[in-house]
């Protein structure tokens, strides 16, 4: 266990397959961007590439006291969900979805902290049996457009903050400037969720867990704008405080 003045915070990497025609391997690897937020929360990072294998998951999950899944340029099979595929669904990435769908169940049953962004908030809304929308053009014709920073330093549209959750609590705010880039989102909440950030179009950006010590997801990426942005960094102080606890 780490000592209560720097917790080791796990954050998942993303893959990209190999290509033996071009002679290129498997690689996993990580934006900068997320373990500097961590690091400038107190915490030491930990980057977790795609494990395979249960006995591995369980011994990084001993060596960590909070767990971020980060998020990616890919999909969740809908599968996973109990749903089949539509044709703007996009990039699936099956080793890393199953690494990530099985370190967060197990770090919820540890009662971890844990953290998911973007992508991350998908998977933790899915692995506690919440569905998704394969394509919010598709799928929710009247949405606005949750696409529109593609740079992620900017915010793109604003979310009004839930009253009585722990996100208003720690955001200290109604409403929040926030750089989304998706085109999936939660559509049935997972077992014990609640969600916490509403679109103008209302579609939920934000999730966290009712009865575990910390479980927050965001649609958004706080790690990009916490340097300048108190209310985003907040969100990384609150987890890391959780994670010494």
């Amino acid at each position: 266990m780490s000592n209560r003045y720097s917790p080791v915070i796990g954050i998942t990497a993303d893959f990209a397959e190999g290509n033996a025609q071009k002679k290129s391997e498997a690689t996993s690897f990580l934006a900068q961007r997320y373990y500097r937020a961590v690091e400038q929360a107190g915490a030491t990072p930990l980057i977790l590439p795609p494990l395979s294998s249960s006995p591995a998951i369980r011994r990084a999950l001993e060596l960590l006291d909070g767990l971020i899944i980060s998020g990616g340029g890919f999909d969740i099979h809908p599968s996973y969900y109990g749903e089949k595929p539509i044709h703007e669904l996009g990039l699936v990435k099956a080793e890393r979805t199953e690494f990530e769908l099985d370190i967060a169940l197990a770090a919820l049953k540890k009662d971890l902290p844990v953290l998911g962004i973007c992508g991350g908030e998908q998977a933790l809304n899915v692995v506690l049996g919440g569905s998704l929308y394969q394509d919010i053009a598709v799928q929710v014709p009247t949405a606005g457009e949750h696409q529109q920073s593609k740079n992620k330093t900017e915010g793109g549209h604003r979310v009004t903050i839930s009253d009585g959750t722990r996100l208003r609590a720690i955001v200290g705010r109604s409403s929040l400037e926030v750089n989304t880039t998706h085109h999936q989102a939660v559509k049935q909440l997972g077992k014990g969720l609640i969600s916490d950030a509403i679109a103008d179009d209302g579609l939920i950006e934000g999730i966290e867990a009712t009865h575990s010590r910390f479980v927050i997801g965001v649609q958004w990426h706080p790690e990009v704008l916490a340097p300048r942005r108190q209310a985003h960094r907040r969100i990384f102080d609150a987890f890391v405080t959780a994670s010494r606890s």
